[in-house]
């Protein structure tokens, strides 16, 4: 397949620009750290590694959130382990909400409980906007590691409008988004508001941490690919638009990532961030052709594949390089998160590989 076609509104690159940034404004080229693949891993700051188990014990997820120089210590941890091209903030999806005003809880092996949920115009009147004073220990921990970075970017991230609303309407995880769903149809109004709000508070939580140092950063929609086409044009798009505006608005470059996304793609590269991330189901190449040239990618290794025997990861990673290749922009990452069991062995063979492999097998394909 033909090289991508270079866009003349990029900018030229920058000779030892870091990868990651590189990649993630389409300026991917020998200029950049010696045309080097970036690659980072979704939850790589913390699930599977020992010693993150271990700085924790005893610690709930908010508590050690709340705490900058533990939050330091596990950032860092796969940085060190991995030598991976960006530190991702160990943070939560849910922090922001919770210094907005909403009782919640992160429960081991459930995932977040909300306190009261929201589903008609009383509750939402307990969202607050957020006050960048009440996270004020996420700049803090965000200037401790950029202090300890050096080049490594530091990557921050908030949950986007629709996400973050499913979990506040259905009171925690969901099979099916039926509550969700139904307020969003049923009363788009209330809908709207609520997810005004939400895009406030999302792109607060970024400003607070590209203010303090942060880089890049992801807009997570996780559970957004349970949404028709049709719905997400209508009661999300312009909400994710929103922050992701924002967040380009002060000088950075944006990923957008949702779960079963192959069908919003387009929709989601139209509310405007320079990557869109990309889960396991569709190859990247297929995947950058439906949301176009002015977008990079990333992903999209299957994460239940790591498990499998090492020759077996190491053609799939291959095979993902390949098919990334064909995007004007790509970052290695896994199609979701690191689950918990991983053998960090695995993840830094992965990491080794795709800096020893990723430009030749780039080569073959845009050569």
């Amino acid at each position: 397949m033909p090289a991508p076609q270079t866009d003349p509104a990029v900018p030229a690159p920058q000779t030892g620009e870091p990868a990651l940034l590189a990649a993630a404004r389409r300026r991917q080229s020998d200029a950049a750290e010696g045309n080097r693949l970036p690659v980072w891993f979704m939850r790589q700051a913390g699930r599977s590694l020992p010693e993150y188990h271990k700085v924790r014990a005893g610690l709930g997820m908010l508590e050690t959130c709340a705490r900058p120089e533990l939050v330091t210590e596990i950032t860092l941890q796969p940085v060190r382990r991995y030598g991976v091209d960006g530190a991702v903030l160990y943070s939560d999806i849910m922090a922001p909400l919770q210094a907005a005003g909403i009782g919640l809880d992160i429960k081991p092996g459930v995932g977040p409980v909300i306190d009261e949920p929201i589903r008609d115009r009383a509750g939402l009147d307990r969202l607050r906007p957020l006050d960048p004073a009440s996270v004020e220990h996420v700049a803090e921990a965000v200037r401790l590691l950029v202090a300890e970075l050096g080049t490594t970017p530091l990557i921050g991230f908030a949950g986007a409008p629709f996400t973050l609303a499913s979990y506040l309407v259905e009171g925690g995880p969901s099979k099916d988004y039926a509550r969700t769903k139904a307020l969003m149809v049923g009363d788009p109004a209330l809908w709207h508001d609520l997810c005004e709000r939400l895009a406030d508070i999302a792109a607060d939580f970024l400003a607070v941490q590209i203010g303090a140092g942060a880089r890049i950063v992801q807009l997570f929609d996780s559970w957004v690919g349970s949404l028709s086409l049709a719905d997400y044009r209508v009661s999300v798009a312009e909400h994710s638009a929103r922050v992701l505006a924002r967040a380009r608005e002060l000088g950075v470059p944006t990923i957008h990532f949702g779960v079963g996304t192959g069908e919003l793609l387009p929709a989601m590269a139209d509310a405007g961030a320079d990557v869109v991330g990309v889960d396991w189901r569709i190859p990247l190449a297929e995947a950058s052709r439906r949301i176009g040239p002015d977008h990079a990618v990333q992903g999209n290794l299957d994460p239940a594949l790591l498990g499998a025997p090492w020759p077996v990861v190491a053609d799939r990673v291959r095979s993902v390089i390949r098919s990334g290749a064909q995007a004007p922009g790509h970052i290695f990452n896994l199609g979701h998160g690191v689950p918990p069991t991983t053998d960090p062995d695995v993840l830094a063979k992965i990491v080794d590989l795709v800096h020893a492999e990723g430009p030749a097998l780039r080569s073959e394909v845009t050569r």
